[in-house]
């Protein structure tokens, strides 16, 4: 669910060496068959020397529009886009939506009639939804592979489990887009130069944390002589509901696995004892009063403003690539002059914020704390980070549907190690060079390399994710920090029938009754009766039909 951030160093060379090596096994079988859904038979085309099928007309228009992850809009004239419309001869229609606001803006055009050529659902367990308010159409599975082959290869290669998350009812709606950095889990932030004056360790146990929550607010932890600082706000949460085993303050209704058992995590007995703590907690103050709307302001979705303006000492928002200080790990990058050379990293959005403010501040990222029973854990993201899907309108035009599939291939999987990166990163030594040594890596040209969103302002990165691993020197800090480890995932990654319905009214009424248990507006003898008045909301199927449901 989670969209990573492109960057520096990451090893695209090696990666698609491994694609090249296994290419004429991969061949062998999709002639011969196979038993996966997305390796069966498929008539494969004769290509032009530019890769391009024969069977289609070299002079077809299209007008396509096209959905994908932005951080900035994307000019309708921007340079890597018209690379590919003039390759494909058609005209590319990007609609510029907020990621903030996806779903809502989405909404509002398929609302107006409006659907995308190119679909993009960023949530997976929206994909049944849009399927049954019929704006999805079926992608032939002998299509995927005859017109999409490296994308369909890649998936099957890297990651099988999910090949065929996208099919309802024996039919394909929805192609996975994997995200191989979500193994990372979401870090568990602290204020280092707090830790410090208050001689306090980086905490180990629930114990420790309540400890230090009350010391960053009710001792002068920034040392402005006024109490105007707290120990944390609504994503640090998520971390003292894992020290019990669950997760409840996410964006989908976050199931656990018990007695072999798919539960809904906010609905377990054992969160009313994490609720008991931050209701105590709020009722003294150590919880920012703000809570409720969040740590994000507006803007880039990932930054804690509550932590950047040195509201809150601890937090868990964003991903590890957000924490980045400067130092942490060596990097690749382009000098004046052109030469390419190793050099610590620089800090990155939150921290980079952090420090523009405060330029003392320092942060340090801790393992997730143990609750009273042993147990720990930070939120995992998804595994399964979207779906790009096919709009209905798409197959109403003769060879339409065949060329979107062309295109999304080869932005997304081109097997050639340069045309991956240009897809990826914009032209070769103008936007980005390969490193000097092996294994190479790519590495982002000035003024790019610190150009925030650059990528959408350029046209670039239209495809989507493949599920390759990164080994990249920002991964390699990553499993260093062992954030590979204690991560609390979803159980249930994709849609039920009834999760698709009630899913939405399901996550207000859980919203509103936890805020109401940690404020204090709603006893917490009542917890169980929230538990009832969810079930009876439309949970009791929900919960049965994920038991039951098989993709």
């Amino acid at each position: 669910m989670n969209m990573k951030e492109p960057q520096a160093g990451s090893s695209v060379a090696y990666r698609y060496r491994i694609f090249m090596t296994t290419a004429l096994l991969t061949v062998l079988g999709v002639i011969l068959g196979g038993c996966s859904l997305l390796t069966g038979p498929s008539a494969m085309v004769e290509s032009q020397p530019d890769g391009t099928a024969s069977s289609l007309t070299d002079k077809a228009q299209y007008h396509i529009s096209w959905t994908l992850h932005q951080n900035l809009p994307v000019p309708q004239d921007a340079e890597m886009l018209k690379q590919v419309e003039e390759q494909f001869g058609v005209d590319l229609d990007i609609w510029n939506m907020e990621n903030n606001k996806y779903e809502s803006l989405l909404d509002m055009k398929l609302a107006q009639g409006n659907i995308p050529d190119l679909f993009r659902i960023r949530q997976p367990q929206d994909l049944l939804k849009y399927q049954q308010q019929g704006v999805l159409t079926e992608i032939p599975v002998e299509m995927l592979n005859q017109y999409s082959p490296n994308l369909m290869r890649i998936i099957h290669e890297q990651a099988p489990a999910y090949e065929n998350a996208g099919v309802i009812d024996g039919k394909y709606y929805g192609i996975p887009v994997i995200n191989p950095t979500n193994i990372y889990r979401t870090p568990v932030v602290y204020r280092e130069d707090w830790l410090h004056k208050l001689g306090l360790p980086v905490p180990q146990t629930l114990a420790e944390f309540e400890n230090m929550i009350y010391a960053f607010t009710f001792d002068d932890p920034d040392g402005n002589g006024i109490q105007d600082t707290y120990g944390l706000s609504s994503e640090g949460m998520n971390v003292v509901f894992g020290a019990f085993g669950q997760i409840v303050f996410a964006d989908q209704l976050y199931f656990g696995t018990k007695d072999g058992k798919k539960v809904v995590g906010a609905l377990e007995p054992e969160m009313k004892e994490a609720l008991t703590y931050l209701r105590k907690w709020y009722k003294d103050g150590v919880i920012d009063p703000e809570f409720v709307t969040g740590e994000n302001k507006g803007g880039y979705k990932h930054l804690s403003h509550a932590f950047i303006n040195g509201k809150i000492g601890m937090t868990s928002m964003g991903n590890y690539y957000h924490w980045i200080q400067d130092g942490d790990y060596e990097d690749w990058r382009v000098e004046r002059g052109g030469q390419v050379v190793r050099n610590p990293v620089q800090a990155a959005f939150n921290v980079k914020e952090l420090t523009a403010k405060f330029p003392e501040a320092q942060v340090t990222l801790g393992k997730p704390f143990t609750g009273p029973h042993g147990q720990r854990g930070s939120k995992g993201n998804d595994m399964l980070m979207s779906f790009t899907a096919i709009g209905a309108d798409a197959v109403k035009e003769p060879g339409k549907l065949e060329m979107i599939l062309r295109i999304l291939d080869k932005v997304s999987a081109s097997p050639d190690a340069d045309q991956a990166a240009s897809m990826t990163y914009g032209v070769q030594n103008k936007h980005w060079v390969w490193t000097p040594t092996e294994p190479k890596n790519i590495v982002i040209m000035p003024p790019y390399d610190t150009m925030f969103g650059y990528q959408n302002i350029i046209g670039a990165n239209i495809g989507m994710t493949v599920p390759i691993k990164q080994t990249g020197e920002r991964e390699q800090w990553a499993a260093t920090l062992h954030l590979d480890q204690d991560g609390i995932y979803n159980a249930l990654e994709v849609a039920t029938p009834a999760l698709a319905k009630y899913s939405d009214s399901l996550i207000r009424l859980k919203n509103k009754a936890y805020i109401a248990f940690i404020t204090g507006e709603r006893p917490l003898t009542e917890f169980d009766e929230f538990v009832q008045e969810f079930m009876s909301a439309g949970g009791a199927e929900v919960v049965k039909e994920a038991n039951a449901w098989k993709q």
